[in-house]
C-alpha cells in the first residue's frame, strides 16, 4: 500500500522522519505492507522548480492510498502567481478532501486547562467558507476595488453542508450518538442559516443519533467550562479551524493535535500546528501531532478497506503514544520532558511491541 510523503518546512522534515519510524514500526508489527514514497514540497522545490507544489507530485498524491504532509510554512510563501501555492489549500479543495477530522482529547498524566476533561471529534467543512482561496471558481474570493476597501467572499453550498455533515453523523455512530451544529446563524442568517438547515435535512437520516446545535462564541465558552458535553462538533470551515485548535491546546498541548483530511477515495494525515522556524533543525520538536494523524490515516484506510489490522496498528499507534506521554522524562520538552524528536518517536515505536 503506497503512502506519498511531503516533509514539508521548519520542523516537518524532523517529525516527518520521527512518524516514519514509528510506522515502519508499525508495519513490521502488524503486516500492513506499507511503502514510503517522498516529495520535496514547500520552500525546497520553490526554489529548484519554481513552485511550492509540483504538479506531478500532486498527481502523485492524489493517485495514491493517502499522503502524509508535514507542517508547511505557507506564510513565507510569495503570491501564487508566484509558485507559492497553499499546500493545505491545494489538497483540500483541488483534491476535494472536504473533512477535516480533528479529534481532541484528555490524557492521562498531561495538564487539562478546561473546567472538564475532553473526548471530542471536530467534523470541519475543508473546501468553502470564510477561506477566501477556497471561494471563487477563477480567482480570488479576496479583492480590494479601491486601495482602502478589502472585501472577501464568502461561500456555502448545501453540497458540502450535507457531506460533512455526514461525515459528522458516521463518526458519532461509533462515538456516544451526539453531534453538536456550531454555527452563527443569529447573525449571518442566509450562510450559516443555509449550514444549519442542511445539517438537520440529514439529521433525519440518522435517528439513532442526537441532534443539538450551539452559537460559536457560546462553544468556545463551553470549550473552556464543560467540554464534556460535546462528542462530535460540526462546523464550517473557520470556525473548525479555530474551535479545533482551542479544544486541542485545552486538552494538553496543541502538539498533541491530530487531524486528517479525507475525500471520497484519498486521505491525508497533517499535523495540527504549523513549522515552527524558530525550533527548526534543533531535533527538539514534538513529533505527536503528526505521529497520531498518521495513525488517523492508518485507520480510515482501514475501514475504508475493511482491512482489520490497519485499525489495530493505528489504535496501537494511539496507546503507545499515550504510555509514552505518561512518563515525564519520555517527553519532549514543549511537555516538560528531555526527549529529543526522534528519541520520542523511538519510545514510541518500542513501546508498540506491548500497546
Amino acid at each position: 500500500m503506497d503512502i506519498v510523503v511531503l516533509p514539508g518546512d521548519g520542523i516537518g522534515p524532523e517529525i516527518t522522519e520521527a512518524t516514519l519510524a514509528v510506522l515502519r514500526a508499525a508495519d513490521a508489527g502488524f503486516g500492513l505492507g506499507l511503502s514510503f514514497e517522498t516529495h520535496e514540497v514547500g520552500l525546497a522545490t520553490l526554489k529548484t522548480h519554481g513552485t511550492t507544489l509540483p504538479e506531478e507530485v500532486f498527481a502523485r498524491a492524489m493517485a495514491a492510498a493517502g499522503t502524509i504532509l508535514g507542517p508547511c510554512a505557507s506564510f513565507e510563501y510569495p503570491p501564487r502567481e508566484q509558485g507559492g501555492i497553499n499546500l493545505s489549500a491545494a489538497f483540500r479543495a483541488r483534491g476535494d478532501l472536504y473533512a477535516n477530522i480533528r479529534p481532541a482529547r484528555s490524557r492521562a498524566g498531561l495538564p487539562h486547562w478546561g473546567r472538564t476533561p475532553m473526548d471530542l471529534v471536530f467534523a470541519r467543512e475543508n473546501t468553502e467558507g470564510f477561506y477566501a482561496d477556497r471561494s471563487m471558481y477563477q480567482g480570488s474570493g479576496e479583492f480590494m476595488p479601491t486601495a482602502d476597501m478589502a472585501l472577501s467572499v464568502r461561500k456555502i453550498t448545501e453540497r458540502a453542508c450535507m457531506r460533512i455533515a455526514r461525515s459528522a453523523f458516521e463518526i458519532a455512530r461509533g462515538r456516544r450518538k451526539k453531534v453538536t451544529a456550531v454555527h452563527k446563524a443569529n447573525v449571518m442568517k442566509v450562510t450559516d442559516g443555509l449550514f444549519l438547515r442542511s445539517v438537520r435535512k440529514v439529521a433525519e437520516e440518522y435517528s439513532d443519533v442526537a441532534l443539538d446545535d450551539v452559537i460559536v462564541d457560546a462553544a468556545a465558552a463551553l470549550l473552556v467550562r464543560d467540554a464534556a458535553r460535546f462528542d462530535v462538533i460540526v462546523t464550517t470551515n473557520m470556525f473548525g479551524d479555530i474551535l479545533s485548535d482551542l479544544a486541542t491546546e485545552l486538552s494538553g498541548s496543541l502538539g498533541l493535535g491530530a487531524s486528517i483530511n479525507a475525500g471520497d477515495t484519498t486521505a491525508l494525515a497533517q499535523a495540527q500546528h504549523g513549522s515552527a522556524p524558530d525550533i527548526a533543525g534543533q531535533a527538539i520538536a514534538n513529533p505527536s501531532s503528526l505521529i497520531l494523524s498518521s495513525a488517523m490515516l492508518l485507520d480510515w484506510l482501514g475501514t475504508r478497506r475493511g482491512e482489520r489490522r490497519l485499525n489495530d496498528a493505528a489504535a496501537a499507534i494511539e496507546r503507545a503514544v499515550d504510555a509514552v506521554l505518561a512518563v515525564p522524562e519520555k517527553r519532549t520538552r514543549d511537555l516538560g520532558g528531555t526527549a529529543g524528536t526522534m528519541a520520542f518517536a523511538a519510545s514510541v515505536a518500542e513501546a508498540l511491541a506491548t500497546a
